[in-house]
């Protein structure tokens, strides 16, 4: 029951995604690589968290919206939340909680 979406353009910088691999992640090489080395604060978060920011936007499941604003699908692919660094309409983040989704936005937008 896993589906998988072919990005062709790069969700970090735009470009025009050409191998297989990039657009089955939804980004290519270069900024592949600046994702995986942004440097994040990761103090206030659980190993699980930072484990799960990386998994969500290794899966392509975090995409951009706006500037700062992306939208991360939910561990089970069942719902979809809006995001930002700040704040998530994820259960955790509506009670004042940080969740995985706000650490993935600030790895991109760290990136």
């Amino acid at each position: 029951m896993s589906t998988t979406a072919d990005h062709t353009n790069c969700l970090r910088c735009g470009r025009v995604l050409r191998s297989a691999r990039s657009r089955s992640l939804g980004y290519g090489p270069t900024c592949a690589r600046h994702i995986r080395r942004a440097t994040v604060d990761l103090t206030d978060y659980k190993p699980h968290q930072v484990q799960s920011a990386r998994e969500l936007i290794e899966d392509g499941a975090i995409i951009p919206l706006r500037s700062v604003i992306f939208i991360a699908v939910s561990t089970d692919g069942t719902e979809t939340y809006r995001t930002a660094p700040t704040g998530c309409t994820c259960p955790a983040g509506l009670k004042g909680s940080r969740c995985y989704h706000q650490l993935a936005a600030r790895m991109l937008l760290a990136a």
